[in-house]
């Protein structure tokens, strides 16, 4: 892999990651559109390292009082918010793991478009039905796993885990910002440790070193300002653009798929 492509599989990685528009599908589509090898293992490795560094250090105090509260005070807000988040954890970590293995049945150029459409149209009726009413103080335990549990139906390219699990929060009632804040800090521990399950393969591995770094540091520079933007875009706009990308590369993707029958 050349460093270039390496650059750009990490500019996709960073921005797909974070954004609402699934990471997965894009790192698919990139090679399928321009004819480029499939990043494999390594690279995905490499690009997962990379977003992870970029939200845990973006979030990097919340972090350190949320454990320290957990561990220390339970009870208070960042104490019940620690808690809730390692609950929420639980179902995509387990999802992850057991079915990882059939990852690739869904890699499919045409259902990738379809699912880019599909939770594109689930993401803009989230945001318009969603109350606005519940705070990240608020979440609870049973809004927390219900947003956990949707995570599992990322693992369909073109479902993406911010899209699915901010379309869960809206829906659930919370505003724009604090399901954005949940789902980056929710998506720390999910990140990291696809990186290092997928990385557990490697030791016997060929490693292009330089690529690899390109990848990772791209990745995580891009991901940190896509965290950052977001933020801030959540708090005057809603996630109607993000609709409208999904929707038209899903029928863009669709067209090119069966016009290369």
């Amino acid at each position: 892999m050349s460093i270039l492509q390496a650059i750009v599989f990490g500019i996709v990685q960073g921005i797909g990651e974070f954004l609402p528009i699934s990471s997965t599908a894009h790192l698919v589509l990139v090679p399928w559109l321009f004819g480029w090898p499939d990043p494999g293992v390594v690279f995905d490795v490499a690009l997962h390292l990379g977003t992870a560094a970029a939200v845990i250090m973006f979030f990097f105090r919340d972090w350190l009082k949320l454990i320290s509260a957990g561990f220390t005070n339970p009870k208070t807000h960042d104490g019940k918010l620690f808690w809730w988040l390692v609950l929420a954890t639980i179902p995509g970590g387990l999802a992850g793991v057991l079915l990882d293995k059939y990852m690739e049945n869904f890699r499919n150029p045409a259902l990738i478009g379809l699912m880019l459409i599909i939770m594109g149209i689930v993401l803009y009726l989230a945001d318009k039905i969603g109350r606005s009413d519940i705070d990240l103080e608020n979440i609870g335990i049973r809004r927390s796993l219900l947003i956990g549990i949707s995570q599992i139906l990322a693992i369909i390219p073109g479902v993406s885990r911010s899209g699915i699990t901010m379309s869960a929060g809206r829906m659930l009632g919370l505003t724009r910002e604090d399901i954005a804040k949940f789902t980056f800090l929710l998506s720390a521990p999910i990140i990291l440790a696809d990186g290092l399950y997928h990385a557990r393969g490697l030791k016997n591995v060929p490693i292009e070193k330089v690529p690899f770094v390109m990848a990772m540091l791209t990745a995580a520079i891009v991901g940190a300002l896509s965290i950052k933007f977001l933020m801030n875009y959540l708090k005057t706009k809603g996630f109607g653009i993000f609709a409208v990308y999904r929707f038209v590369l899903g029928v863009v993707v669709i067209v090119v798929y069966f016009f290369r029958q």
